[in-house]
């Protein structure tokens, strides 16, 4: 955890925090006053002609948001829909409106998008998600919903649902806005939420829409030879590697000690640029990393590295929520009834 990180999610609040509450104050404020003038029409939102899904947080950091739009898409493709997806692409080095492709370069379209291009829907990228959105419609005119990836506070892209993800052991850290907390709203938004999606737990005092969230880890693949396996005898090698530069690698980290990793653990910057500088550990005869990092270091990958992909699942209850919310109540009826026959009668 870095230095801002457990300056933030102390309790009670430090006394460094304490002094950055006036700069937290305007922020608010400043904060406050923009969704204000969203709502009473002063700022202009944009509708995009097809239903849009934001799915963002309130904290700064992961929070499991991109696996949850994964997961979220993989269900509507699954229900019949086309959906197609947005995101700001957070890193990249270009700042236009693009389609991501899966052969895209990360620093050029960032790399939890290139993440979900692999899903096999359209993806485009940009700082502002209307445009972003429109450029999608107008190239894929057949998609009937559009996901953003994160933008809970980019109410310029009018939206149809809302859904928070929520880290139920982290919360809302210190309860602080930025910079002397987290939160890059009041707490209370998430009240405002159409459902609220919880990882690594439950929240017993918020909203009864609340959905979990599970995940599901795949084998390990290596980044140079897709046929190779992992020999498990190089979890308990101290000169093993394992890197993460993701918002919060610590269930990473814990998740391959419980399976008897007894190497070394190097945590970077969520979004780190990585390069072979960054994964060089001559003395490591494996560097183990996430599905995020590995996209990052395609470029110079060897055979010592291997890489997991995790697969968030949703329950099913959330789905039926979303379509209720963009088709209306009667055809999400009639679409869970079919739904159920069918699985009955297989």
């Amino acid at each position: 955890m870095s230095a801002l990180e457990r300056l933030w999610y102390a309790a009670p609040p430090s006394r460094a925090a304490k002094l950055l509450v006036p700069l937290s104050c305007v922020f608010g404020a400043v904060s406050a006053l923009r969704r204000r003038a969203y709502r009473a029409g002063l700022l202009r939102r944009v509708r995009i002609g097809v239903p849009v899904v934001v799915v963002g947080n309130v904290t700064v950091g992961g929070a499991g948001k991109t696996p949850l739009v994964a997961a979220l898409v993989r269900e509507l493709v699954a229900r019949g829909r086309r959906p197609g997806i947005v995101s700001r692409g957070y890193g990249r080095r270009t700042g236009d409106v693009r389609e991501v492709a899966t052969s895209a370069d990360p620093r050029d379209v960032g790399d939890e998008p290139l993440l979900l291009a692999r899903l096999g829907v359209p993806v485009f990228v940009g700082a502002k998600r209307a445009a972003a959105a429109q450029a999608l419609l107008a190239a894929h005119p057949r998609i009937d919903v559009i996901v953003s990836d994160d933008g809970l506070q980019h109410y310029a892209l009018a939206r149809d649902v809302e859904i928070a993800v929520v880290d139920a052991h982290r919360r809302f850290g210190n309860g602080l806005l930025l910079p002397a907390g987290p939160l890059r709203e009041a707490a209370s938004r998430v009240t405002s939420v159409d459902a609220i999606v919880a990882r690594n737990g439950t929240l017993p005092d918020v909203t009864p829409r609340q959905f979990a969230m599970t995940y599901e880890a795949g084998e390990w693949a290596n980044l140079a030879d897709v046929s190779r396996r992992l020999d498990r005898s190089a979890f308990v090698d101290p000169a093993a590697v394992a890197i993460a530069g993701i918002g919060d690698p610590e269930p990473f980290f814990a998740s391959i000690r419980a399976e008897g990793f007894r190497g070394r653990t190097v945590a970077f910057a969520d979004h780190h640029r990585f390069t072979r500088d960054d994964v060089a550990f001559r003395a490591a005869n494996v560097v183990l990393m996430t599905e995020k990092d590995a996209v990052k270091c395609r470029a110079f990958r060897d055979a010592r590295m291997w890489m997991r992909p995790i697969r968030a699942r949703v329950d099913a209850a959330l789905v039926d929520l979303v379509l209720e919310k963009i088709d209306g109540p009667e055809a999400a009826r009639n679409a869970r009834l079919s739904r159920d026959e069918g699985s009955a009668h297989p």
